[in-house]
């Protein structure tokens, strides 16, 4: 009997993976795209059961995903390996997004707001952004150069201006993230965009935009503070 169960196991898993490789995701129940994800951290054992549990505590993948790695270990008997594994996921989903758009060239405000957003995928404390581009809009820098909240003392303005210098750009973005959910600006955000748009001017770049980020949205300063923000040409 356990012969027999452990060759319907086996079964199951390859008509999964054949399912996928010849359908993708897209048919797949959100359960059923987790249990497969799984076969993968748990090699031996049923995941069905555990994708349907994982999804009644959390909801989403995305919940499973964000769970703390002491919660998937303690409640859900989840090895290391294993919940390690999950966290991996929008990370790995954050670099293949920033990988694809590597080479190509800025044709767009929303294509630039929706780089930002992949470039925050999974990501739980504040940080800033920075994008460089060229004067024909060709991407020279794309990272992440400060973690905590850009209206503290710690501001890298300077930063900001030597990766300008050094890439020789013309145009920089901005972006950080509000973890509360939140796209709105406070106060502090406003004054820093102003302070950082005149330090960029005053060495020949110009500050394009800040956007603010959460996982759903995402606001341009430009589009909605543009006459407070920025000196128009």
């Amino acid at each position: 009997m356990a012969a027999k169960s452990g060759g319907e196991h086996s079964g199951h898993r390859e008509r999964t993976r054949k399912k996928f490789i010849e359908n993708g995701l897209d048919v797949f129940e959100p359960h059923e795209a987790l249990e497969m994800y799984l076969f993968y951290a748990i090699p031996r054992k049923d995941t069905n059961p555990l994708a349907h549990r994982l999804l009644d505590r959390y909801l989403t993948i995305s919940g499973v995903c964000d769970a703390p790695v002491d919660e998937l270990m303690n409640d859900f008997g989840l090895s290391e390996s294993a919940a390690v594994y999950l966290k991996m996921l929008p990370q790995m989903s954050r670099l293949y997004v920033e990988s694809k758009l590597s080479d190509v060239c800025i044709v767009g405000d929303r294509d630039i707001g929706e780089m930002f957003q992949a470039k925050f995928i999974g990501r739980k404390n504040e940080e800033l952004a920075v994008l460089l581009c060229d004067s024909k809009g060709k991407m020279l820098y794309f990272g992440i150069i400060a973690k905590g909240s850009i209206n503290s003392t710690d501001l890298p303005i300077r930063k900001i201006v030597d990766l300008a210098l050094r890439h020789n750009a013309k145009s920089v973005y901005i972006a950080h993230n509000h973890p509360s959910g939140s796209a709105l600006p406070s106060n502090a955000d406003l004054k820093t965009t102003k302070l950082i748009y005149q330090t960029l001017a005053n060495v020949g770049v110009k500050l394009q935009d800040h956007y603010i980020i959460t996982d759903e949205d995402y606001v341009s300063l430009y589009d909605s503070y543009r006459s407070r923000l920025f000196i128009c040409d």
